[in-house]
């Protein structure tokens, strides 16, 4: 036979809800700071340094591979 579980501590009582005062969150909502505006688009500045990362790494693999191919060539 198995022998009946008795808790050590007895269990907390709850409150019912009607006394129960809202969250924090709700009642004191959090004011974001004042932030510049974000532009949602790139400026031009971002796009030609994104064109030159591009060129530059594939004319980095091409040497690469050039490279590559003239040192197993002989």
């Amino acid at each position: 036979m198995t022998k009946q579980w008795k808790p050590r501590r007895p269990t907390v009582e709850l409150r019912p809800a009607v006394e129960q005062r809202p969250s924090r969150i709700r009642r004191d909502p959090v004011v974001a700071p004042a932030q510049k505006a974000v532009r949602p688009y790139p400026t031009e500045r971002e796009v030609a340094v994104v064109v030159i990362g591009v060129i530059l790494f594939a004319l980095a693999l091409t040497v690469l591979t050039f490279g590559i191919s003239d040192i197993t060539s002989h």
